[in-house]
């Protein structure tokens, strides 16, 4: 059964997806009903079988085929964690050549709370499409949660940081959904 909200995580190729399996827990905990959509790259650093088991619904990375129906139901928020720097700079580009993309892109013309929790090394991150890139897609309403210890260049902090906020990540979904729905 569908509860009334549908959160959407999509995940990046970074280290810390191997752990988004702590925010479907604690999405699902608030009644949440959680689809996990992972770009290409991101399947590499998740387990696709225990989180389509955990959530109920198939992990999908790819454009359904045409005419197929969709087997997700439509989302109320999303939270892109961890957002790379390809998927910002391509989702402020209006880029959709991925489903995580397209659905980004999609998800602000249809005004949906967006949470995006930046993680990157120091080069990447120093590049000033980056900078512009978040400025842009703030100034768009996604919430971007850049003031967190994940946030800092991974080479200063553990490859898996046990602090990277998904708990933070959901208290502002949460919180933007509800003044949504207002």
């Amino acid at each position: 059964m569908v509860s009334q909200r549908v959160l959407y995580v999509i995940v990046c190729a970074a280290s810390p997806a191997n752990d988004v399996g702590r925010l479907v827990s604690a999405a699902q905990q608030e009644g949440w009903t959680v689809c996990l959509i992972a770009t290409p790259s991101a399947i590499r650093f998740i387990d696709v079988n225990a989180l389509s088991e955990q959530t109920g619904y198939p992990v999908r990375s790819e454009y359904k085929n045409p005419g197929e129906p969709d087997v997700l139901p439509p989302p109320d928020a999303i939270i892109v964690a961890p957002a790379t720097v390809n998927t910002i700079n391509k989702w402020a580009a209006g880029i959709c050549d991925t489903l995580a993309l397209g659905i980004l892109v999609e998800g602000i013309g249809l005004r949906l709370p967006i949470v995006a929790v930046p993680w990157s090394n120091a080069a990447h991150a120093a590049h000033p499409a980056f900078t512009e890139s978040l400025a842009k897609l703030e100034s768009w309403g996604a919430a971007i949660l850049t003031a967190h210890e994940a946030y800092r260049p991974p080479e200063e902090v553990e490859d898996r940081p046990a602090d990277f906020p998904w708990d933070q990540a959901l208290a502002v979904a949460d919180q933007l959904a509800r003044c949504a729905a207002s």
